[in-house]
């Protein structure tokens, strides 16, 4: 896969990822498709199959990781559009407000100016245009009535909040500028990958897309493999669970013979199991929609659009990007997944999807593709980041 991806001893992955028996299904893997793909250059310097589908994997998982900083930088907008938005509107009010405090100082003087009393220093004073201006006027304010000093305070205090708001919106605005060319420069380079991918394949002949096929077939298989192992060592940890509780059952205390409390049941908290059901029960009504990067439904998801819009439906409310998704929740080791645990992908953490047991996930793959039920070992045992409890 990705050429920038870190290359890790098999057996030592971070929260129990990797266990001996996963990495040799992974070696195993490995030499399956060795023995498949056409490894060899061509003679006509064309490069070789094998480097046709790691270079269209590649700029696949690129596309998949400009579309999350596509996302981030989506709604890193829409949030700065609504503070501007905000700003604005504060500013309008608060000009309002100078405008009638304005208007409450022209009475003053039209007033002064009928009696006949101060009115040079009060026409002085309204062409102030700072409010330093205004308090440097000290004969003025000399001669001013009370309600007359109140009105020039109150002047004076709109009139720099309203400077201090539309300076604020001044930036914002700028920073939303900001953030439009980087949505505009995220959105074009996630186009630019998938047509580079589309064109690759476009140029194999209807040959060498069947063996790629068969390549990926038994990819798949080996996948299927994998999951069906992860499926077994879980089955026996939840027996053995069980057998200690029975054990357990016999003690009033609630405690095994050496007197000390029994780990429970991953599956213990009800309330967990409960949103994940409904969780996973959205996922899989999703399941043949189409990929679509930047998608959040109903009609089409990316990836974390999918696993966002199937907890929202649990009442779990997740970030929007597999970058802020990955913190919201728990790390646990895969061995100990459950159902509605979100399982992470790569170094970069651009891809996402929600564990449905038995070491299956429902996900949404990759532009071409649509929502589907898939092993999490898919793209290989060392693909799979992490695993993450969001509730």
């Amino acid at each position: 896969m990705a050429s920038h991806r870190k290359s890790r001893t098999p057996g030592t992955r971070v929260a129990g990822i990797r266990t001996p028996a996963l990495a040799t299904a992974a070696l195993t893997s490995v030499a399956l498709l060795s023995q498949t793909a056409t490894a060899a250059p061509t003679d006509d310097g064309k490069p070789s199959l094998e480097e046709v589908e790691k270079k269209v994997g590649d700029l696949y998982r690129q596309a998949e990781s400009a579309t999350e900083k596509y996302n981030a930088a989506k709604e890193q907008t829409a949030k700065q559009r609504k503070r501007v938005d905000t700003l604005l509107d504060d500013v309008a009010q608060r000009t309002q407000k100078l405008n009638d405090a304005r208007e409450e100082l022209g009475s003053y003087a039209a007033a002064q100016y009928r009696t006949g009393a101060g009115v040079p220093d009060t026409a002085t004073f309204l062409l102030a245009d700072t409010p330093q201006d205004v308090f440097d006027q000290r004969q003025v304010m000399d001669r001013m009535t009370g309600r007359q000093k109140e009105a020039v305070d109150d002047y004076v205090t709109q009139q720099s909040e309203t400077m201090k708001k539309r300076q604020e919106a001044t930036e914002s605005l700028r920073t939303l500028t900001e953030s439009q060319d980087d949505l505009k420069t995220a959105k074009a380079t996630v186009q630019k990958k998938l047509t580079d991918a589309r064109e690759l394949m476009a140029r194999l002949t209807a040959e060498e897309k069947a063996r790629l096929a068969a390549i990926e077939k038994k990819k798949q298989e080996e996948a299927a493999r994998q999951a069906a192992e992860l499926a077994r060592q879980q089955a026996e940890q939840q027996q053995a669970r069980e057998e200690a509780a029975r054990q357990d059952a016999g003690g009033s205390d609630g405690t095994g013979s050496s007197g000390t409390a029994t780990s429970p049941s991953p599956s213990a908290d009800s309330s967990y199991g409960t949103k994940a059901e409904k969780a996973i029960a959205f996922a899989r009504a999703q399941i043949g929609k189409p990929y679509v990067w930047g998608a959040t439904g109903p009609g089409s998801y990316d990836c974390s659009g999918l696993t966002q819009a199937a907890w929202k439906a649990a009442g779990v409310a997740l970030p929007r990007t597999t970058y802020d998704q990955v913190n919201a929740g728990t790390t646990v080791p895969v061995s100990q997944a459950q159902p509605g645990d979100l399982v992470f992908f790569y170094d970069d953490v651009t891809h996402v999807g929600i564990y449905i047991g038995n070491g299956m996930m429902i996900h949404a793959p990759k532009p071409g593709t649509y929502v589907r039920e898939e092993s999490i070992f898919y793209d290989g045992e060392s693909s799979v980041h992490s695993v993450v409890r969001p509730a």
